[in-house]
């Protein structure tokens, strides 16, 4: 007789959700939080993630029905802890008494004992070692191989929650589209046939250097007759002006402080995008845009878009397959499949 899952055991009227990411890392999460809701329809679901997330959270509100903003940890790096707040948070998610507490956050070093004084009635999540498989607890090792939505969803299944797709999502709403229009960004764009290069990255030594960019740009923009666009936040904008420092086809620059959001809206009409190992490549996945993607550091095998046809991710540590990303931004423009190539393991990596 099989036994039955920790959710159908629990049918738990609320759900809190742990993982303290960045935007990259919460956009792979959305298959398993997909798979959740629909495991369990009608329970309550928090998300206690990094303060910014509040965004992510409302954009994904069919999802997601609460946001808590994490205070941090001394041995989490993503955010300086705020001492003062630790004992209120903790002390407010035991008083609510959430019926199953899940963490989505990783292997579960650290990240397990913060979970377990959320003060839940059973937990669940991954972590090193040997399964735990209690009646109120259900830990599993944390996969050692898989793109980040692959990792996560075995958890999911294991917990009575059966996929509901590995895709991606970036719903946009109107208040993105009227903060795009307000920003008059787009305006140059109305009557243009335009790809997107987004040269930034949170992390600047994840970046391909402006020069390579310009150069790909150029080219499709002589090839294709597309007007090239830099996008980027405003923090981004030396980037940006750097790559249209180097170009011969003058770019329209759209780095400034609106929000991601309003990036995603001005991205959703164009043919490709061009960009760094980063969220915005997830992004890109979510909104079906074709893209490059040049890794130089992170697990490519990890991070790299699943749909490996209409993204391509390029190794290039060394700045030195500007030719390679260029043939793949023809092969998705023209909609043909170049030949199989391998630079990272087995094709489709290139």
């Amino acid at each position: 007789m099989h036994r039955r899952r920790l959710l159908q055991r629990l049918d738990p009227s609320s759900v809190v959700v742990f993982r303290a990411l960045h935007l990259g890392d919460m956009l792979c999460a959305v298959p398993a939080l997909r798979a959740l809701r629909s495991a369990v329809p009608h329970a309550h679901i928090a998300l206690v993630g990094l303060p910014w997330a509040q965004q992510f959270a409302d954009r994904f509100s069919g999802y997601i029905d609460e946001f808590i903003p994490f205070p941090g940890h001394p041995l989490l790096p993503e955010q300086p802890v705020q001492h003062d707040g630790l004992a209120r948070f903790y002390t407010s998610l035991c008083t609510r008494g959430f019926g199953l507490a899940i963490q989505l956050h990783g292997s579960g070093d650290v990240s397990n004992d913060i979970v377990s004084g959320f003060g839940a009635r059973a937990m669940a999540g991954y972590c090193r070692g040997e399964p735990v498989m209690r009646e109120r607890a259900v830990l599993l090792p944390y996969p050692q191989t898989g793109a980040e939505p692959e990792r996560l969803l075995p958890l999911m299944e294991e917990l009575g929650a059966e996929p509901a797709g590995l895709h991606l999502e970036f719903p946009l709403s109107q208040q993105d589209e009227e903060e795009l229009d307000a920003s008059g960004l787009a305006k140059p764009l109305q009557d243009a046939a335009y790809f997107c290069i987004h040269p930034g990255a949170r992390q600047r030594d994840k970046c391909w250097p402006p020069r390579q960019f310009a150069e790909v740009g150029d080219r499709l923009a002589a090839e294709f007759g597309l007007k090239p666009v830099l996008t980027g936040a405003a923090s981004e904008a030396d980037l940006t002006a750097e790559v249209a420092a180097h170009m011969h086809h003058r770019p329209v620059d759209t780095a400034a402080p609106i929000s991601i959001g309003a990036m995603a809206a001005l991205m959703r009409k164009a043919k490709l995008l061009l960009c760094n190992d980063t969220g915005v490549s997830h992004i890109a996945a979510g909104l079906k845009l074709k893209s490059v993607v040049v890794f130089s550091k992170a697990d490519i095998a990890r991070w790299a878009p699943l749909d490996r046809h209409s993204h391509r991710c390029i190794w290039d540590p060394d700045a030195q397959r500007a030719t390679m990303v260029l043939k793949h931004a023809r092969a998705l423009l023209s909609g043909t499949a170049p030949s199989r190539q391998r630079s990272v393991g087995m094709w489709p990596y290139w």
